[in-house]
């Protein structure tokens, strides 16, 4: 069970994430959470860099959704102003949302990437389908919710001491 929240790919933002090799490899769409994904929970709106971020993904040829358990407000609110697709109330790690995602996109699981912050959630929907999941550090833990804090970031830690016993987690991570 536990390995289903490996991820391909382990970077600490978004910014480490080399598109060109993506796009090499026959990705062409990319699912992203939002908070502590992209930005802390409580920030409105993309830092310039991110803006900067989404421009590359999109000239690189990818297409960009955002898939988030928040609600209608914090999603649009942050998506429309950058003209991105997005759904939100996603109930993520729920195959539905992704499966909007792609169908959005009219992409198969095997050209779709899924960037997020928590296994439990965005790396564990993504491989439960066979997507390329990328795993980010948090922005901001201290913003996150109170399920988000106390319960998967808990079972996260269980997760990858087990991960790490076996042998599946190689290098220290910092503390989730």
């Amino acid at each position: 069970m536990f390995e289903m929240l490996i991820p391909k790919l382990r970077v600490n933002t978004v910014f480490d994430i080399n598109l060109e090799e993506l796009y090499k490899q026959g990705y062409r769409g990319i699912i992203t959470d939002l908070d502590n994904t992209l930005v802390g929970a409580k920030a409105p709106l993309a830092t310039p860099e991110l803006v900067d971020w989404f421009k590359k993904v999109k000239e690189i040829g990818f297409q960009l959704i955002i898939v988030s358990n928040n609600q209608l407000e914090r999603v649009s609110k942050f998506a429309t102003p950058l003209d991105i697709q997005f759904v939100h109330k996603a109930r993520k790690p729920s195959n539905t949302p992704f499966r909007k995602a792609m169908s959005m996109m009219e992409l198969a699981p095997e050209k779709t990437v899924v960037v997020g912050d928590q296994m439990l959630t965005d790396v564990y929907g993504g491989n439960r389908l066979g997507l390329y999941t990328v795993l980010v550090m948090p922005i901001a833990i201290h913003d996150e919710g109170w399920f988000t804090r106390m319960v998967n970031r808990r079972v996260e830690r269980i997760a990858l001491t087990r991960l790490r016993k076996k042998g599946l987690w190689m290098e220290e991570e910092p503390k989730l």
